[in-house]
């Protein structure tokens, strides 16, 4: 037997031992794929069907469907346009302040979350002092109660404080964002403690020996070292105040201080959701932010623990 023939008797039973672990994975693995586009198609449905709504020529909940009978741009323009385009609403014209303060509220929200809950949760991570194990424990036990059981209490808090100072008083972006940044800070300097624990304290001894300040060595060391969470709770921070109604439908009175969550509610609170159109519409206009911020920060979600590990 020559070397060219023992070399191709040697080389077919390698391609068939190739070939045999990808059909056997592939029947253990079938059902796992039909779950995650059975669960892709639930997820993306209701997606597709606001789409086909904001452009759908029949802004009635009835007339809507999957796919649009014909499509349109008119219920874009009607939130922009005065009251007279959109039957009973008469504030219709007020979408972009709606929208502004939206983005103001969350985006004031989530970086104050960020910034106040890391000096907590490297206080509580790095130093030493007494009453730190019960200020843990009390932050815990806050967060057991949802924000929505003190929405009476936080009313009442608000309207006296308002009467001293009136920037954080009732029907007040300010008092708003105050009273969102007190419900998110317990679970997220939680978070942030149990990830600073992870980063060796090496790290802190090696910069002090530098000469650095503490200072310097929570915003130089340790803050670069955390962006992966710090990202993460930003983005949850800004897309729960984003979805948050009930207490702002509380603190904010006057339609000009409105959210777009309490705005685009007087689409839709008339019989038969006869606006149905306009407020898809502008549920797709606002989600354009949130899935650009989701987009920015997955990336760096991602790349972020291996870069500060290997600069570490």
């Amino acid at each position: 037997m020559s070397v060219v023939e023992k070399t191709t008797g040697i080389a077919v039973p390698r391609a068939k031992e190739r070939r045999g672990p990808r059909l056997t994975g592939w029947r253990d693995m079938w059902w796992r794929h039909v779950v995650g586009i059975i669960a892709t198609v639930v997820a993306l449905f209701p997606v597709a069907y606001v789409v086909s709504a904001a452009f759908n020529a029949d802004s009635s909940l009835s007339g809507s469907s999957l796919v649009p009978r014909s499509v349109t741009f008119d219920n874009f323009k009607k939130l922009f346009a005065g009251g007279t385009a959109v039957k009973h609403v008469v504030s219709a014209h007020q979408y972009p302040y709606w929208y502004l303060n939206t983005l103001i509220v969350a985006s004031s929200t989530a970086v104050l979350t960020v910034l106040i809950g890391a000096l907590a949760a490297y206080a509580f991570s790095r130093f030493r002092f007494r009453g730190r194990r019960l200020g843990l424990i009390s932050l815990l036990l806050i967060q057991m109660f949802p924000q929505v059981l003190l929405v009476v209490a936080i009313y009442l808090i608000i309207y006296n404080v308002g009467d001293i100072f009136h920037a954080i008083g009732l029907n007040t972006l300010t008092g708003l964002i105050i009273v969102y940044l007190g419900g998110a800070m317990g679970v997220n300097t939680w978070l942030l403690k149990g990830f600073f624990d992870t980063i060796p304290t090496e790290l802190d001894e090696s910069a002090r020996v530098d000469g650095a300040t503490p200072a310097q060595v929570f915003w130089g060391v340790v803050l670069p070292l955390a962006a992966p969470v710090l990202a993460v709770i930003a983005l949850l921070t800004f897309i729960g105040t984003i979805n948050e109604f009930i207490i702002a439908s509380v603190l904010l009175q006057s339609t000009d201080k409105y959210t777009l969550p309490l705005g685009l509610r007087q689409f839709i609170e008339q019989q038969y959701s006869e606006h149905w159109g306009p407020f898809a519409a502008g549920v797709l206009l606002l989600a354009i932010p949130v899935a650009a911020l989701f987009m920015s920060l997955q990336k760096f979600i991602v790349g972020g623990l291996t870069q500060g590990s290997v600069k570490g």
